[in-house]
């Protein structure tokens, strides 16, 4: 929306929403820094961190997975899965006014497929044996056929693959802040969303007690992967 000419009209056209609670911000920067960190530590040998990290990203996406059924509002599955008709009408340019709220079709898809990855490759290096300097702490659990294949995928098509959905995922957001002018960086930061005022969209819920909850299903989530970190054989 193109700035107002002066404070009060730009606060009687709009009205602030409260999209991304915090610790679903905080989930999204930690994640992002986490994977930057993993695939620079793959590339670069240091495994003691690569190893640490993956489990830290174990950790975040149980997190969001639970927090996806109780988070805020715009935070919750439900907020942004899509029926086909939906995503239709939203590339012929009919987009529902949800849209301009949290995630939009194509930024569901990518969210989606960046969660799926990246549980794929958790996965995998869970099980993973490269008979050399790593051995996953699940890979005594399962037949060694699936332990080469899961090398196989990790250290190949899963990680260029993830390299990719990454990649797409940032040209995207560039694409809609420098051509589509609509801010996508600063309420990831915020929280914050300024919408029309006949725009009728609930905000998020993001007090004290939901940010507690969160922390406790953080906490939650932490141990498991700390708990799952010590099966290493």
């Amino acid at each position: 929306m193109p700035a107002s000419s002066s404070p009060s009209a730009d606060t009687a056209t709009t009205r602030t929403v409260r999209v991304w609670d915090l610790p679903t911000r905080l989930f999204h920067w930690a994640l992002a820094a986490a994977v930057i960190g993993l695939v620079f530590t793959a590339k670069t040998g240091a495994m003691d961190w690569h190893f640490r990290l993956g489990y830290t990203v174990m950790a975040l996406l149980v997190f969001r997975l639970a927090w996806g059924f109780v988070g805020g509002r715009w935070s919750r599955f439900s907020s942004f899965v899509y029926a086909p008709v939906s995503v239709l009408a939203y590339l012929r340019g009919r987009a529902h006014p949800d849209h301009l709220v949290g995630h939009n079709p194509l930024g569901a898809a990518s969210v989606f497929a960046l969660l799926a990855v990246l549980l794929l490759q958790v996965a995998t290096g869970l099980v993973s044996d490269d008979a050399i300097t790593f051995t996953g702490p699940l890979a005594a659990m399962v037949p060694g056929s699936w332990s080469s294949a899961g090398s196989s995928w990790h250290k190949g098509p899963g990680q260029w693959l993830l390299i990719a959905l990454t990649a797409l995922h940032v040209v995207a957001v560039l694409f809609y802040v420098a051509v589509k002018r609509v801010r996508m960086v600063r309420p990831m930061l915020s929280g914050d969303r300024a919408l029309a005022s006949g725009h009728a969209a609930p905000s998020s819920r993001d007090d004290g007690r939901s940010r507690l909850l969160a922390l406790l299903l953080f906490a939650l989530s932490a141990g498991l992967a700390a708990w799952v970190s010590t099966l290493q054989s």
